[in-house]
């Protein structure tokens, strides 16, 4: 869907931009774009980090900056990042979901609901397991390849995957 307005044009363009950690996702299926202001002399765009050390910040920086300047004309082109509100796995669309799903990360979303409890190397932690779909699963460490991912294997179909944190 094209949309006419500049301001749905800069969204457009920036959900062809992946995250550079997670490349089935775009910035904005991830819930990174928090404001989209445009007018005749600039666009500026904040984002959130999903992590305030994230490695990948400058990255998506540029390529948001890069995507942006695609529709922008004439305009000067501000991408900033900014703290508040804070992101949270709230913020991934339903299409990220299943994206992270299918990319074998486990959306803690899934989960039944009741407390949440989640033991280190002990089975049942309740956190699904993005293949096989069992809740069998432990969390071997809480340290995955990004700040804001951690580790697991599932019980049931035998497969390591990570998860995003809990918030």
């Amino acid at each position: 869907m094209t949309t006419t307005t500049l301001e749905g044009q800069v969204r457009e363009v920036l959900a062809t931009v992946p995250d550079p950690e997670i490349p089935v996702c775009s910035i904005v299926d991830l819930g990174m774009v928090e404001r989209v202001a445009a007018d005749d002399d600039a666009i500026e765009v904040d984002l959130l980090p999903t992590f305030i050390g994230c490695p990948a910040k400058d990255i998506i920086g540029q390529e948001a900056e890069r995507a942006v300047r695609e529709v922008a004309a004439h305009r000067e082109v501000r991408i900033r990042f900014v703290l508040r509100p804070a992101w949270t796995t709230d913020r991934i669309t339903e299409a990220g979901k299943a994206a992270l799903r299918e990319f074998g990360i486990a959306p803690h979303w899934d989960r039944g609901s009741g407390p949440v409890v989640v033991p280190l190397m002990k089975p049942g932690s309740g956190v699904r397991c993005p293949y096989c779909g069992s809740t069998r699963t432990l969390q071997e460490s809480s340290f995955g390849a990004t700040p804001c991912r951690a580790q697991h294997f599932c019980s049931a179909c035998r497969n390591p995957f990570e998860g995003f944190k809990e918030k």
